[in-house]
């Protein structure tokens, strides 16, 4: 999709139509809500023209894989430091990717190209929990 403003909500509503077919709605709320958040920090950190949204499915778990043109903007999730808070302009930004890490299962980037980078991915991995 184009790195646009409205490039979270095209990556949200294709994640979820694809959970909802492949009847992983269980996972649904939780994998929108990431999705959102690795494809504003694609759309607000990177100038790469186009964001890619890949999603893999088996029977047990749903990969969702973010990719930009900005190989060495690796994330990384924004701790408030415990003594210092944030000044109130700074307080709701960078805290997207500690969301991330706390509903998905895994998460983590990859860089792709070898020896000369051309992309990275950003993904992350929900999993249906067994039934109780």
């Amino acid at each position: 999709m184009p790195n646009t403003a409205s490039a979270p909500k095209i990556a949200r509503d294709f994640v979820g139509s694809v959970l909802l077919v492949s009847r992983h709605d269980v996972l649904l709320d939780d994998a929108q809500l990431c999705v959102t958040e690795v494809v504003t920090n694609a759309h607000r950190h990177t100038c790469t023209q186009l964001i890619r949204v890949t999603v893999t499915i088996n029977r047990k778990q749903v990969t969702v894989s973010v990719a930009d043109d900005k190989p060495w903007a690796l994330p990384v999730p924004q701790r408030p430091h415990p003594t210092c808070p944030l000044p109130a302009n700074e307080r709701s930004s960078g805290q997207g990717l500690l969301l991330v890490e706390t509903l998905a299962n895994a998460w983590g980037a990859t860089i792709h190209g070898g020896s000369s980078p051309t992309t990275k991915a950003v993904w992350f991995t929900l999993t249906k929990s067994a039934p109780v």
